[in-house]
């Protein structure tokens, strides 16, 4: 029997060490693709924005930028970020059309807060998608927060949540007034157990003003919230239109999302608080026939 002489099997073990690394490049190459299925083409970029619009429908919108020069179709999406307790998915089931070189905004409803949040959290947005040879696919990508949203609706709803644990505050009741005179919105406030909190002030938004009750931007309030079975109560705010112009109304997304100041176990900080849908109705009925371009003017 004859026996490979030490040159050829030096050779021989070369050559299959060649062969196993370009298995694993090749392998490497696949990575994060679905088996037969296709690769995002390279110049795609995604960003996940919240707009003014977005704010009181608790939304935001993934924004897919297509560079490269193939016509592509978005089906599902889903973004996933530990700052959240799940993931922020499509909110219907559609596909958007996204031509070379375009932009398309894909809306999705954001999942309830992770509290506390992790210092590293980054988005990552996972896209459907389907290429202009007919070919699918799926693929995870890190995105942008280019308005930085995601770190302060964190924050903000992570503290409203420690908020709640000590007292109930929202918006009861709204009382129209005459053009000229202040209307009356009255905001709750109860008990709910916990300790630490203080009510500081009512902040004034893009639309509503506390006319001279007005201090630094705010209605003062100044509230202790004691704990174990303190008195609920009532403050009533005076509140006149802050703008008179027609499309202030119009195109109103943030005038009745007031910031309430607060300090929380001795860190002071905000939480929004909404008027509601129906109250909001109202209240902008009002400032149109405050200012005397609404039906009743």
């Amino acid at each position: 029997m004859r026996t490979l002489s030490t040159g050829r099997l030096r050779l021989l073990g070369a050559a299959l060490v060649a062969v196993v690394v370009l298995a694993v490049a090749g392998c490497s190459a696949d990575a994060g693709t679905d088996a037969g299925g296709a690769a995002l083409p390279d110049g795609v970029e995604v960003e996940v924005v919240q707009l003014r619009a977005d704010v009181s429908t608790r939304t935001a919108q993934v924004a897919v930028h297509n560079g490269s020069d193939e016509t592509l179709v978005i089906g599902e999406v889903r973004v996933s970020d530990r700052r959240f307790a799940s993931d922020a998915v499509r909110d219907t089931e559609r596909e958007s059309r996204v031509a070379a070189g375009m932009t398309v905004n894909v809306r999705v409803e954001l999942p309830e807060v992770a509290c506390p949040a992790p210092d590293d959290a980054e988005p990552r947005v996972t896209l459907a998608f389907t290429r202009e040879d007919a070919t699918t696919g799926e693929a995870t990508v890190p995105a942008s927060d280019p308005l930085g949203f995601i770190a302060p609706l964190n924050e903000r709803e992570c503290r409203a949540r420690e908020v709640a644990d000590a007292a109930a505050i929202a918006f009861e009741r709204f009382t129209p007034s005459p053009p000229g005179q202040p209307a009356r919105l009255d905001l709750a406030i109860e008990p709910a157990g916990g300790s630490g909190l203080s009510i500081e002030g009512v902040q004034e938004t893009n639309l509503l003003s506390f006319g001279t009750a007005t201090v630094d931007g705010a209605y003062p309030v100044g509230l202790d919230v004691s704990t174990g079975g303190a008195d609920r109560t009532v403050i009533s705010l005076p509140i006149v239109p802050f703008r008179c112009d027609p499309h202030a109304v119009q195109e109103d997304k943030r005038g009745t999302i007031f910031d309430v100041r607060v300090v929380l176990n001795g860190e002071p900080g905000e939480i929004e608080v909404f008027v509601g849908e129906d109250m909001r109705g109202k209240i902008l009925s009002w400032v149109a026939d405050w200012c005397g371009f609404g039906p009743g003017a």
